[in-house]
């Protein structure tokens, strides 16, 4: 582990002085690629600067107890057990920060609700869950853009697709992937008995053009005069877009926009992170064993949460953890959970490290 310090620690030294070099500071592009290694790399140099200097400070107490002088040697002692457990936490802190990191954490993401079982019940949870995602995203000051949606006749969303813009927004949403659970007395039963209900979430990292290639042959591209809410232009142009992989049959529309020209755009954004998605399911599987080690890319078709409406709790069935808060839950108040999966995938990838070492 050392010997990786040792050679991060060099290799940021040498981007820092890549960074004062004038060559470098004209290329833009070049630049900005230096200086995001350089700032992935800060806080691990960092805390290995943290380390060392604990180490030599614990040599330097040790060697005060061999001292004749006993309040110097009592004054060692106190120093040390200060600095020993500090020490032990800060080498497990290194451990973590030199995890493989997920390179998708950094990316917007692609977000999809879609109604499933329990019909109109379904559709009206959609719309509740989708808000609290806006609301979580309004708390880390994230965008949101609605690619699409189909409303249902109660109120409610049968689906919904949206892009969420911001710093390292799949870090944290990428646990969301999964059937989410709603248990609740609805509106038209008139027995008051609790019915269950189902939606999926899908959360997908935008992939780039450089992520994923797709050749302009493989497409069909359709237009259509969109519908819903959106004035005159409503069922008189063709603004709206239907957009075919061949190769796959993956199919994404967009009439958010009046502008043919932007739902295009948003549409071909959407199936890139589709077909992103695809070929990282492919990975995941040639690498099944590691991901059952992980919460982070949970199947879709995993039943991860339970919304219990009558009992006012919500319980994460991954970890086991249970939240006796669901109306904070349902304004946004996500992070205490998403905290917890954070630290239960990385003590999971901490074990699995040290069994493989």
């Amino acid at each position: 582990m050392f010997e990786r310090l040792d050679q991060l620690e060099a290799r940021y030294e040498e981007l820092s002085l890549q960074l004062s070099d004038p060559k470098i500071v004209n290329d833009q592009e070049n630049f900005r690629r230096v200086a995001k290694q350089h700032r992935d790399m800060e806080p691990t140099v960092e805390k290995f600067r943290e380390y060392r200097k604990l180490r030599s400070a614990i040599a330097d107490a040790q060697t005060m107890l061999a001292d004749s002088d006993p309040g110097l040697r009592e004054m060692a002692q106190a120093e040390l057990d200060d600095l020993r457990p500090r020490l032990a936490a800060c080498e497990e802190e290194l451990k973590v920060l030199l995890l493989p990191k997920d390179p998708n954490d950094e990316k917007n993401i692609v977000l999809e609700l879609r109604a499933g079982t329990g019909g109109d019940e379904a559709s009206l949870f959609v719309a509740e869950v989708f808000r609290m995602y806006l609301r979580f995203a309004e708390q880390h000051k994230w965008r949101v853009e609605i690619l699409s949606q189909t409303e249902s006749d109660v109120g409610g969303l049968k689906d919904v697709t949206a892009i969420i813009e911001g710093e390292k927004v799949y870090s944290q949403m990428k646990y969301e992937s999964g059937v989410h659970r709603v248990q609740r007395v609805p509106a038209t039963e008139t027995q008051g008995r609790v019915h269950t209900s189902a939606i999926t979430v899908a959360v997908l990292p935008e992939a780039e053009e450089v992520d994923i290639k797709i050749e302009p042959k493989d497409l069909r591209i359709d237009t259509f005069c969109s519908s819903g809410p959106g004035g005159q232009s409503v069922n008189t142009t063709y603004s709206a877009v239907r957009i075919t992989h061949l190769p796959t049959n993956t199919v994404v529309s967009c009439q958010d926009e009046k502008s043919q020209i932007k739902n295009r755009e948003k549409a071909m954004r959407v199936l890139r992170s589709r077909l992103y998605e695809v070929e990282m399911e492919r990975q995941h599987q040639a690498l099944a064993a590691e991901r059952k080690q992980q919460v982070g890319t949970g199947d879709r078709s995993e039943k991860i949460r339970t919304y219990n409406f009558p009992q006012n709790r919500v319980t994460d069935h991954r970890i086991g953890l249970t939240n006796h808060q669901l109306g904070m839950v349902m304004e946004g108040m996500l992070q205490p959970t998403i905290d917890a999966l954070i630290a239960h995938d990385t003590a999971e990838r901490l074990k699995a490290q040290s069994a493989a070492v």
